[in-house]
């Protein structure tokens, strides 16, 4: 008698893991990350709600930084499962997923875009080097030998070629992956002109005004241009595809942002797009890999594909195989791979 109550209380306490177990189960995925990317990723997001039996995923533009931060909390379904980015994740980014025992993450790069400058359409089209604007927009530069507190408030007071017009741009915080990447890209590579400021290079942007932080909606950007005409705002290319008929983008070193100069990476101002994948998720959200699947293929990144038509500037096709091939062996991800 004694054994069969213990046989009972074994298999109720075996159900009760089980329920449990399943308990722990999310249906709806968790998507965090990039406003550049958050337009693509949320046509797929609602292409999986249509013709799946999952439900559709929840998804939140956070900022590159903000979304990696959240992602980097910990293994948990109060944690994302995916974050977008339109930045490689950082070292220290990497590190601090390790420490908190995300230990499993697989990188995808679904595509490239531009960071473009631009205006209100009104306005004819202004060719602007690097160094003119991380002269426009460093914190401190170069004045007889010395560093000092940026004195440019027109344009034209860099270089008479530009526009006599004040000093403003609109652009992402910093907890964007298009501001880390115009901070390289731009204000980096605007600084090696300079010997004073070191090998280090200098990506400190001004606080006075001429910079306005105008949040991860870039929408709202374009919005701005609109009403402020002389005024100059920092997106990505997907934003410019949207609004041609708003908006007149400067070219950068003479080259125009278009997709053929972006993919090609003539346009000095192009990066990479990617997402990242919680793979110690994957069996407690089963939508995570057929969202991901959906995302990778052909008809959403490839050169006749849906994001296409959004802006997305598709990888060529041997780079497009060997991401679904990563995907596919759920490839981790390693520190090596980031250096």
């Amino acid at each position: 008698m004694n054994r069969i109550l213990k046989t009972t209380a074994l298999a109720a306490a075996v159900m009760g893991v089980v329920g449990v177990a399943q308990a722990q189960e999310r249906e709806q995925l968790r998507i965090v990350g990039s406003s550049t990317v958050y337009p693509f990723a949320s046509y797929v997001v609602e292409e999986f709600g249509v013709t799946t039996d999952y439900q559709t995923p929840v998804i939140e533009s956070t900022g590159s930084g903000g979304g990696l931060k959240l992602f980097c909390e910990g293994v948990g379904l109060d944690t994302p499962d995916i974050t977008n980015a339109s930045r490689r994740i950082k070292v220290s980014e990497f590190q601090r997923c390790q420490d908190n025992g995300v230990t499993d993450i697989t990188e995808a790069k679904i595509g490239y875009d531009g960071i473009v400058l631009a205006e209100d359409a009104s306005n004819e089209a202004v060719n602007f080097t690097r160094k003119q604007l991380f002269l426009a927009l460093a914190a401190k530069v170069p004045q007889d030998g010395k560093l000092v507190a940026n004195p440019y408030e027109k344009w034209s007071d860099i270089d008479p070629s530009l526009p006599d017009r004040e000093i403003e741009v609109y652009g992402p915080p910093t907890t964007s992956g298009t501001r880390d990447a115009f901070e390289e890209l731009v204000m980096e590579a605007g600084s090696e002109h300079f010997d004073i400021y070191g090998d280090e290079g200098y990506t400190n942007i001004r606080q006075d005004g001429a910079y306005i932080d105008a949040g991860e909606n870039d929408n709202l950007i374009v919005q701005r241009l609109q009403e402020n005409t002389t005024a100059f705002g920092i997106f990505g290319y997907s934003f410019l595809e949207e609004n041609q008929d708003a908006l007149t983008a400067a070219t950068i070193e003479g080259v125009e942002p278009v997709p053929e100069a972006i993919g090609s990476g003539e346009y000095p101002v192009a990066r990479s797009l990617f997402f990242y994948v919680k793979n110690q998720h994957a069996d407690s959200v089963p939508s995570m890999y057929p969202y991901v699947n959906l995302f990778m293929s052909e008809k959403m990144i490839g050169p006749m594909g849906y994001l296409k038509g959004l802006g997305l500037i598709p990888l060529p096709e041997k780079m497009r195989e060997q991401q679904r091939e990563d995907i596919e062996n759920r490839e981790q991800l390693k520190l090596s791979d980031l250096k």
